[in-house]
């Protein structure tokens, strides 16, 4: 116990105060975030729309994490990522305060797409912050320490949020959003300083690099597929999984924020020592996404029989796995390939495959359960997941040739 304890605390050694300050606001952030992971029940609940509405809805969403997250790469490389970050998330505490008034389906598109625009600006910033703030060598674990801030955020969000609309209902949930985005923000831009070097001085070291240079890169386009794969089939969680809970095993909110906390909790113990164990057998990047599309397939056909609910459990667990190796490995892949004054291109570009994904995901998701049922759906996911680990391991084969 004593060997597991300090094996655990090893893989937090050597991580700049600034990629722990990152982590404490993305926790602060991410705790106060209720009302996504509860979206879709809350659609159809309380405002009484249909499985097309909250499809369309949803596309919406994934239209203004693309638009999002293509601005906030260019904005990056202008102004940098601090800028972005801050003015980013304290737009955005805004709007989901606003958005708790919009009651009609025309006004909800609207008002999802213009908040995950601003929104979805912080995600190429945050990337490259990570780069800016940590040496080479510990990329992987500052990106699994975020992630586990993340996920303990999230981990107390849904959880709390299924106790709170039992017991008050939705709207305060906008609320908490609003003013814990405006929050974390406050508290990053007192803990942490405006760097110095700013993306136009570093591409003066490099004036005849190719601004075009990402959209040229075979290898990472194979990379931004894989990702958006990823992404169809992950963002199902939070779209059609809470409605399957609901329907098919008749869970109230408070329990399925009890099965989203597994995946928290698993993530919260299990990723940093992970990542350092695997760090430390200088396994190809290409080698780890390949094995989480292996898991994430996995995970889906396993949903595929519906009468036992410990499947649902099975289903989380490998999930997870997935998860704990496909979102630091596929961002580590692409700061990697990021050339130097270019980073928040190929972070956006990065951000815009898991964007697309929004879109995409749960409209077709939620059209094939209205048609045809979860179980389709289940088995054309296991597809998704398919696809992705022939491109992984051709994407493996490329970098190994130095393409």
């Amino acid at each position: 116990m004593k060997k597991l304890y300090l094996n655990y605390v090893e893989s937090f050694k050597g991580l700049s105060l600034e990629i722990w300050y990152l982590a404490l606001i993305s926790l602060v952030n991410r705790a106060g975030t209720m009302v996504i992971p509860f979206l879709s029940l809350y659609l159809k609940k309380d405002l009484g729309f249909t499985m097309n509405d909250i499809s369309w809805i949803f596309a919406f969403f994934g239209i203004g994490s693309v638009i999002g997250s293509w601005l906030g790469g260019k904005l990056t490389d202008i102004f940098g990522f601090y800028k972005v970050m801050v003015v980013s998330l304290f737009l955005t505490g805004i709007n989901f305060i606003v958005l708790q008034y919009i009651s009609t389906f025309v006004g909800f598109c609207i008002g999802i797409l213009i908040t995950m625009s601003i929104a979805d600006c912080f995600r190429p910033a945050i990337y490259v912050a990570i780069k800016a703030y940590s040496k080479p060598e510990n990329q992987t674990r500052s990106l699994g320490l975020l992630r586990l801030a993340i996920n303990a955020g999230m981990g107390i969000g849904p959880t709390l949020a299924g106790l709170i609309i039992v017991l008050e209902g939705y709207n305060i949930l906008f609320w908490i959003d609003g003013l814990t985005c405006i929050a974390a923000i406050l508290l990053f831009s007192y803990l942490v300083k405006d760097p110095k070097v700013k993306p136009a001085e570093a591409r003066k070291k490099h004036q005849n690099l190719d601004k075009n240079v990402v959209y040229k890169d075979v290898s990472f386009w194979i990379h931004s597929v894989i990702c958006f794969l990823f992404g169809m089939a992950f963002f199902q969680l939070f779209t059609t999984m809470p409605l399957y809970y609901d329907d098919i095993f008749h869970l109230d909110e408070f329990k399925i924020g009890i099965i989203l906390f597994l995946n928290v909790a698993i993530i919260v113990v299990f990723e940093m020592p992970l990542l350092n164990f695997l760090e430390k057998r200088l396994i190809p990047v290409t080698k780890h996404i390949t094995m989480s599309c292996v898991l994430l397939a996995l995970s889906f056909l396993a949903l595929y029989q519906n009468f036992w609910l410990g499947i649902l459990i099975v289903n989380i667990v490998l999930m997870t796995l997935s998860e704990m190796l496909g979102f630091p490995y596929t961002n580590k892949f692409a700061l990697q390939r990021a050339k130097e004054g270019l980073e928040g291109s190929y972070m956006a570009m990065y951000a815009m495959s898991f964007s697309l994904a929004h879109i995409f995901s749960p409209k077709i998701a939620l059209s094939i359960v209205d048609l045809y049922g979860y179980q389709i759906n289940w088995l054309i996911t296991f597809g998704y997941g398919v696809i992705a680990i022939v491109l992984a391991a051709w994407l493996h084969k490329r970098i190994k040739q130095h393409l």
